[in-house]
């Protein structure tokens, strides 16, 4: 069974930052598999539909959309099967609840972990 945990979410001023981390088990990330996935964190805003913000492959080339570029870094441990998103300079368009997932995504997806950049 696969299990995708999010956590690091959080109410920040703009200009803050947070940090995020996803924990990921079960079969496909069972038996060292977890280093050769392309990971993913998503976003969910209200309203909105899910996107991806960022990306990292199993070389660990990463890639951003471009309303994150250069304030958002992807990294991940394949060691511990995480993959954490450091966030800097929010700005209040990146409130939303914030997933991890392969790239592209299973159908299952985790609780996500809301994150709201408000004064």
């Amino acid at each position: 069974q696969v299990q995708l945990v999010e956590s690091g979410g959080g109410l920040v001023q703009p200009g803050g930052s947070l940090s995020l981390s996803c924990a990921a088990s079960g079969d496909i990330f069972s038996r060292g598999i977890f280093r050769f996935k392309t990971m993913a964190w998503y976003r969910q805003a209200p309203g909105k539909q899910r996107e991806s913000v960022a990306t990292i492959f199993s070389t660990g080339t990463t890639n951003y959309v471009d309303a994150v570029k250069g304030r958002f870094a992807i990294s991940r441990d394949n060691a511990k099967n995480t993959v954490s998103l450091q966030m800097n300079s929010l700005k209040p368009e990146d409130t939303a609840v914030y997933y991890c997932n392969t790239s592209p995504g299973m159908d299952y997806w985790g609780r996500g972990t809301l994150v709201t950049v408000s004064s």
